[in-house]
């Protein structure tokens, strides 16, 4: 391995190691997060719960404000090898953080055309688990591809009928130990 990459490599680590090390087990401390008490209340008429999604929660931007933090207190730009283009890596972390968070379909972000949307209002349920019509839905195909995306990204969906307000609250919990989105729950 060339000098440079090796170089990377241990950075990496020692980055990696610096942002983890503020996030261990037991250092959980709530902080306020405006963007995830936005859509924590909210479970999608899919049945995702938007307060795992980390575009609209906050975490992707908390995340990367933090990684940038990490990489200016390390002085990254005076290890990389010279092929690396810094200015290049440093803009693409504000982009990031400047990234429109998604509001949550209940509070009209997401396709104003959504079929699911447009099905559960018309028949006067909160989501497609609390229809139970699932095997005549001419949604269903549609559905089933969201909700394994959703799960393959490791967001939350809802699978059986319940309470929303407990399961949210369940999910909440579940949430403080997950990663990304257990950055939400960390204070500085």
């Amino acid at each position: 391995m060339a000098e440079g990459a090796q170089r990377l490599v241990f950075l990496r680590h020692d980055l990696l190691t610096a942002i983890i090390m503020r996030i261990r087990p037991g250092s959980v401390n709530i902080m306020a997060n405006e963007p995830f008490e936005k859509v924590k209340p909210q479970i999608g008429y899919c049945g995702i719960w938007c307060g795992s999604c980390v575009a609209g929660n906050g975490a992707l931007r908390e995340l990367t404000g933090r990684f940038a933090e990490v990489v200016e207190n390390y002085g990254l730009e005076a290890w990389v090898p010279p092929s690396f283009d810094f200015k290049e890596f440093s803009k693409g972390l504000e982009c990031i953080e400047e990234i429109p968070l998604c509001h949550g379909c209940r509070m009209g972000d997401g396709s104003p055309d959504c079929p699911m949307r447009r099905c559960a209002i018309a028949r006067g349920v909160e989501d497609c688990i609390e229809c139970g019509q699932h095997e005549v839905c001419v949604n269903a195909e549609r559905l089933e591809k969201m909700r394994t995306g959703a799960l393959g990204a490791d967001l939350i969906v809802k699978e059986e009928k319940g309470d929303n307000d407990e399961l949210i609250a369940k999910w909440t919990e579940e949430l403080k130990t997950s990663w990304p989105s257990c950055i939400l729950f960390i204070g500085h």
